[in-house]
């Protein structure tokens, strides 16, 4: 069994920002391979989906916790499911990539990812994969970070947002598939 966790904010002002690419990659994935839709699993904090890619079982999870808190709903997850954390898959925007990237990590830091390092500290490990999606705009990484991912993507940029949700997804299948 695989846990993708794809991180984010819940509430419907973060909804299509950059902080949230980790939900619309699993929207993304949920959709692409008919999972069914995502109900509140109030024990882990979290909302979730679970299928099959192919003859393996996959659990989605949209921490429902902020941003910063997540590593609570995944230690609740892993806990319950009794999964080791190299069955563990987080998606997440990274300011450090190029917009439209999409770079795949294993037992890696944070590099400043609030929501990672929640994630490292909570359950001890760094020892997980990383699906990484550049949200660093074109004139480089901006000042004031922590403003700029809560911003909305523009309609210019969905082409290539798009382009990088189906990239993503991609590698997850491919992972956990």
């Amino acid at each position: 069994m695989y846990l993708i966790v794809g991180l984010g904010n819940p509430g419907k002002e973060y909804t299509k920002t950059r902080h949230n690419v980790g939900f619309l990659t699993l929207d993304a994935f949920a959709k692409e391979h008919g999972f069914p839709e995502f109900t509140l699993s109030k024990k882990h904090s979290s909302l979730v989906s679970e299928g099959f890619l192919g003859s393996t079982k996959v659990l989605l999870a949209k921490p429902q916790t902020f941003m910063n808190n997540s590593g609570k709903a995944v230690k609740s997850l892993t806990k319950n499911y009794k999964l080791k954390t190299t069955n563990l898959l987080v998606v997440h925007d990274d300011i450090d990539i190029s917009f439209g990237e999409v770079k795949v990590s294993k037992n890696r830091g944070s590099a400043g990812h609030k929501g990672v390092e929640s994630i490292i500290q909570t359950l001890g490990t760094k020892n997980f994969t990383r699906i990484r999606i550049g949200i660093q705009p074109q004139k480089g990484k901006p000042g004031d970070v922590e403003t700029f991912v809560l911003k909305k993507f523009t309609k210019a940029e969905l082409p290539l947002l798009h382009s990088a949700l189906q990239q993503a997804s991609s590698s997850l299948s491919s992972i956990a598939g």
